[in-house]
């Protein structure tokens, strides 16, 4: 913790050890959703998280991916969820629709079921593109999975000190 002029600042961690991880993937897409998910994968267990503490739930787009995570989420089972797919502009509205509904949708569930998601949907012009950004985007959204996890872990504590 750091403390500006009386300010106090919770640090932010990385630590995966005990965390328990569920992952929502959509098979739409899937050479781009499985090049997501080994980056995550391997960046969680990086970090310490446990192969028996993650559970992946495959669906088949990313409109699906919200009931997933919901039904995960209700579980009060995972510390933190993370949501992997590709959603690849096509000739028509429809890339539009599914990247702003999937995003509405996990923003929803998180804040309804009070946990963490962390949005590793890629929306992208091309597949090269997808292709070109998955690995970075696996890591970028394990990480914040894990910190959001850390955080709201830390949050509940400070929250249950208080309490009289």
């Amino acid at each position: 913790m750091a403390y500006y002029d009386n300010i106090l600042e919770l640090d932010t961690s990385l630590k995966g050890d005990g965390l328990r991880i569920g992952i929502v993937m959509s098979r739409f897409n899937i050479d781009v959703g499985e090049g997501l998910l080994g980056a995550c994968t391997a960046e969680l267990v990086k970090q310490g998280v446990l192969e028996a503490d993650m559970l992946l739930v495959t669906v088949p787009g990313a409109l699906e991916i919200p009931i997933a995570l919901q039904k995960l989420a209700i579980s009060d089972q995972y510390d933190a969820l993370i949501a992997l797919g590709a959603v690849i502009r096509g000739d028509t509205y429809h890339f539009e629709i599914v990247a702003n509904e999937s995003a509405r949708g996990l923003a929803s569930v998180a804040l309804e079921c009070d946990i963490p998601i962390a949005n590793g949907i890629l929306t992208t012009e091309s597949e090269d593109q997808a292709l070109a950004r998955m690995t970075q985007k696996g890591i970028d959204a394990a990480q914040a999975a894990l910190e959001m996890a850390n955080l709201t872990l830390k949050l509940d504590e400070i929250d249950q000190s208080t309490d009289v």
